[in-house]
């Protein structure tokens, strides 16, 4: 599936959530949302990522917008991977990838000359209205979270 383009109507989801809660795109209706999608919890690049979102977290709070992190791994292992690295993002748990197949970030992906499917890692900013203002494809981690951040201020300003 594509990914929706920038002004498309952001897919709706509820899915179950760290903490044992559900989260749904309507939770945020009236403000700013970052949606970032990642491969799987516990991972270098992923655990790297949700740092860095962690560690911005009040910033993008003073900034009005929320942010969540999304991948196919369960609540449970989300708890785990949350309590490990005390992250403060959210994170909801696709595990059947309905979402992320809505979202076009489940793709075939190559390793070592091996292909599987997996999450393409995303970030989805998402405006007060449900509408996508920004993507950010196959992201670099380095610098990703404060690049976002500064999006959030621009869409605010």
């Amino acid at each position: 599936m594509a990914v929706p383009g920038i002004g498309a109507l952001a897919p709706d989801f509820n899915l179950p959530r760290d903490g044992g809660g559900r989260v749904s795109l309507s939770d945020f209706h009236g403000r700013p949302l970052v949606l970032f999608f990642y491969p799987k919890d516990d991972t270098t690049g992923c655990t790297a990522e949700s740092l860095a979102f962690t560690a911005l977290a009040p910033e993008f709070e003073a900034a009005g917008a929320a942010v969540i992190g999304m991948s196919p791994d369960s609540a449970a292992c989300h708890d785990k991977f949350i309590k490990k690295h005390r992250l403060s993002v959210a994170l909801a748990s696709d595990e059947d990838k309905t979402t992320l197949q809505a979202y076009g970030v489940w793709k075939e992906k190559s390793m070592y000359g091996r292909n599987f499917m997996g999450v393409e890692r995303t970030t989805f900013l998402i405006r007060q209205d449900g509408t996508i203002a920004t993507i950010w494809q196959k992201v670099k981690v380095q610098g990703h979270a404060e690049a976002v951040l500064e999006a959030v201020r621009n869409l605010a300003a």
